[in-house]
């Protein structure tokens, strides 16, 4: 097999995206990225991450890959979710407080810190826009995180996602009502709720 179809082979098990790591990995050298970023059959779109050029890559995607700890919350899973009405001008990471994410690629991003034993209750592999699995909180979780950073968070969007999650068709409220004890946002979500009915 040559270079070219170990990249073709290597982008298509991973969603478009070539990291130099696998590419090391199946035998390629950094120097023969490098060729091929520069005759233009490959481009590079952050450190270590390159796609085909004239493709559009999946934002999600790339931020997923570039950190294990990062997972979409807020604003970015109340998208994900469909709990929301427009797209986030921004994503939305949240972090175990005990890790810092670089100011590269926390640029551009709105990034929330949360204990680390907390920063693994009701994660979910969801579909993004693109048709990607990346890592996000459950819809359940969302509503606690924004009640809890109501003060970052628009009125609208607050409103727009509590009135959503009770129109939805999947709902868990025991676990809503579990997860907004271990945040303590009971009395916060009881009074949202109350409202809507």
């Amino acid at each position: 097999m040559n270079s070219l179809q170990i990249i073709d082979t290597l982008l298509k098990e991973n969603n478009g995206v070539l990291q130099t790591s696998d590419a090391v990995s199946a035998g390629l050298s950094r120097t023969v990225i490098g060729l091929l970023v520069k005759s233009g059959k490959l481009e590079r779109i952050a450190q270590g991450q390159y796609i085909r050029p004239n493709e559009m890559p999946d934002e999600l995607l790339l931020l997923q890959l570039r950190s294990s700890k990062i997972v979409f919350s807020h604003e970015t899973a109340l998208f994900l979710h469909d709990l929301a009405e427009r797209t986030p001008s921004s994503h939305s990471l949240t972090i175990p407080s005990n890790h810092k994410l670089s100011p590269v690629l926390s640029e551009g991003c709105k990034i929330y810190y949360v204990k680390p034993e907390l920063h693994s209750l009701g994660l979910c592999s969801i579909k993004s826009k693109m048709g990607n699995d990346v890592i996000a909180y459950d819809a359940e979780r969302t509503i606690c995180d924004i009640l809890r950073s109501r003060n970052r968070i628009d009125g609208q969007t607050l409103a727009t996602a509590m009135r959503s999650y009770s129109v939805r068709k999947h709902q868990d409220w025991s676990k809503l009502r579990e997860f907004a004890e271990s945040f303590s946002v009971t009395r916060l979500l009881r009074q949202y709720l109350e409202v809507l009915t």
